[in-house]
């Protein structure tokens, strides 16, 4: 039996994340856990806030029958109602639990959107770098990822977004703060996004999709509202990181209430999470975000890393983006027009891992995360210092 041509393609390009963080595992069994600089993975080691720990005592001693089985796929209504409240504050837009999907995080909620407003051959235009995963999400509903280029601060390039939609075009896809380069798209800029997407509804109207994960690790610069600067947008986001939740695989899907065709596209966003095999986001996390709503990781851990950081590549002399939130570095391979991949390789040898910047469609940069220990960071320095030299 063959594999299929489409998971043998995707094999061949495979997450280079996960691939440096499991060469990273090799590398900490042959020379100890103190002597490797793993910055490779966005995996969050603060531990959840304390609320989370009541919550999860709380309804772990409750025994109401049926409370672990099937509700409704779109998620139990009292959670909905919960979030939409909390989406309501931090969107400035009146949400109610109707416009609320639960999801098995924001990968499983951006698969759902993906498959209920995607018919073969359409096209999600999205400025690099941007999350790897992306191409992939892409590519399960018969879409393909248009890859436009960021101004040059990493900003939002709306001349370059106009230039590339067309007939085909199903959304734009749109991630602040950003992964990898930490950037926070401001209010005019998305108010462009949006003027653009408005004039191009005469061809086709796309939607405006915010994938959100790290809205709540900003080091202080607003996130704006989303939702109500276009008309058809949606948010999807999870509790992996303003909960450090990654493994427990819980989020949702919020789309505006004045979102054409609501019904319709809500009712499908919910089949799809159903036929795509999620079918509803986890019983026992959903209950326990909902009591929630207003807790988060304390953001000061990741600025202080991020500070320690900083000062590491500034002695080493490696130029990077100052990230306004999320927990990663995006830096300049040292020299002129160095090889991204070459560079990755090379800070192997003195037991960095990090990602090379061609992984997020942007050549000639590497990804660093900053969601390790302190201690790791500052003992970096030495090995930072000497990879950049012998390079």
């Amino acid at each position: 039996m063959a594999l299929a041509e489409n998971i043998k393609n995707q094999l061949a390009g495979s997450s280079m994340i996960r691939k440096m963080f499991e060469e990273g595992m090799l590398l900490k069994k042959q020379h100890g856990n103190d002597k490797v600089f793993d910055f490779s993975l966005g995996n969050p080691d603060v531990e959840p806030p304390p609320a989370f720990f009541e919550a999860l005592l709380e309804l772990a001693k409750h025994k109401e029958k049926g409370c672990h089985g099937y509700m409704p796929n779109a998620g139990y209504p009292f959670v909905r109602e919960a979030l939409a409240k909390k989406i309501s504050r931090e969107q400035n837009v009146s949400v109610d639990s109707s416009h609320v999907i639960m999801a098995a995080g924001a990968a499983g909620g951006l698969n759902a959107v993906f498959k209920a407003i995607c018919n073969p051959g359409d096209e999600i235009i999205v400025t690099k770098p941007y999350f790897v995963e992306y191409r992939s999400y892409a590519a399960n509903h018969g879409a393909k990822l248009i890859e436009v280029e960021a101004a040059e601060d990493f900003g939002l390039n709306i001349p370059a977004i106009q230039a590339a939609l067309n007939e085909k075009t199903a959304a734009v896809l749109v991630n602040s703060p950003n992964n990898p380069t930490g950037k926070i798209y401001d209010a005019d800029s998305l108010q462009a996004l949006a003027s653009i997407l408005e004039a191009h509804g005469k061809i086709r109207r796309p939607y405006l999709v915010s994938d959100e994960p790290y809205r709540d690790i900003a080091f202080g610069v607003e996130v704006p509202p989303f939702l109500g600067c276009y008309k058809d947008s949606i948010v999807v986001s999870s509790y992996s990181k303003s909960l450090s939740l990654s493994g427990e695989r819980i989020g949702y899907i919020a789309v505006n209430p004045d979102i054409s065709d609501r019904e319709d596209l809500i009712n499908g966003i919910t089949l799809c999470s159903r036929v795509l095999g999620f079918v509803n986001a986890p019983a026992f996390m959903q209950r326990i975000v909902a009591k929630l709503t207003d807790a988060q990781v304390d953001v000061n851990v990741y600025k202080e890393r991020c500070d320690a950081f900083m000062k590491v590549l500034d002695n080493a002399g490696i130029e990077y983006v100052k990230p306004q939130g999320a927990f990663y570095l995006f830096c300049k391979v040292p020299g002129q027009g160095g090889c991204d991949k070459e560079f990755v390789e090379h800070l192997k040898k003195h037991l960095i891992l990090g990602v090379p910047g061609s992984a997020f469609g942007k050549s000639g940069y590497f990804r660093l995360a900053f969601c390790v220990d302190k201690k790791t960071i500052e003992n970096s320095a030495d090995a930072f210092k000497k990879a950049v030299e012998s390079w």
